[in-house]
């Protein structure tokens, strides 16, 4: 593996989103703490979702994990429409780097991006609103393949649109909705069961459970289940992705 290609791939998305950082970094945290204000301090004492918790304290992992799955998005996906749109993506794929080489570069960018917007979260979280975790393995774990999850999704988003506009539709009409139907901001069991059986086809939902586990140890489903599907999509993702990097697909002229 050209292990000297696929770092200075990785640096160069990472010096991409760093040097814009009030817009990649501190903006989603900003605005990801205005929900945990709206959301948290007005209704904080009218809902008890887990035995023993404050509101804020069930909603906080969620909005973490929310922006850690938004923005490891955002970084494949605008960065690849981006490269395709000004015509530079051609020097990237000259170079002598194979599609698992390029493809890893990206991952680990998103990944970072999006730990480090999750990261800023959960300290605000944890000085604020005395937050605590139970599990922090759990909490690594689901944060580092959700992700990764993520930014596959968002390579492929960015392979297969061919303008900003497709992006958005992408963005709009796929993300946002399986990003707030997750159980972000409610426990599923507090769904009539119509909505509690059509949130386990959300793979979204399987992220987030996890994540919030390892604070509380407490979950709507099973642990392992939630790691079981996280990881399948996960390998699946990053199988499609490699055959259309393989291929050429609408990134080779």
């Amino acid at each position: 593996m050209n292990l000297a290609g696929t770092w200075a791939l990785f640096v160069k998305e990472v010096r991409r989103f760093y040097s814009v950082a009030v817009q990649t970094l501190f903006a989603p945290i900003v605005s990801t703490l205005l929900y945990l204000l709206v959301f948290g301090q007005v209704i904080d004492t009218q809902i008890e979702v887990f035995s023993g918790l404050d509101y804020s304290q069930f909603l906080i992992p969620g909005l973490v994990m929310m922006a850690v799955l938004q923005n490891a998005f955002a970084n494949t996906s605008s960065s690849l429409i981006q490269s395709k749109m000004h015509g530079n993506l051609t020097f990237v794929l000259l170079s002598p780097i194979s599609p698992l080489e390029f493809y890893v570069a990206f991952i680990a960018a998103s990944v970072l991006r999006g730990v480090t917007v999750g990261l800023g979260i959960l300290i605000v979280g944890i000085v604020g609103f005395d937050l605590s975790w139970q599990s922090p393995g759990w909490i690594l774990l689901f944060a580092v393949l959700s992700a990764a999850m993520m930014g596959g999704l968002g390579m492929l988003a960015g392979i297969l649109s061919d303008k900003y506009d497709h992006l958005a539709a992408f963005q709009n009409f796929i993300i946002m909705p399986l990003t707030f139907l997750s159980g972000v901001f409610y426990s599923i069991h507090a769904l009539p069961s119509f909505w509690q059986a059509a949130s386990h086809f959300n793979p979204f939902f399987y992220m987030v459970d996890g994540f919030r586990f390892g604070f509380f140890n407490q979950s709507d489903v099973s642990i392992y289940l939630s790691l079981g599907v996280t990881t399948a999509f996960l390998i699946a993702l990053s199988a499609i992705n490699l055959i259309l990097l393989h291929k050429g697909v609408k990134i080779r002229g």
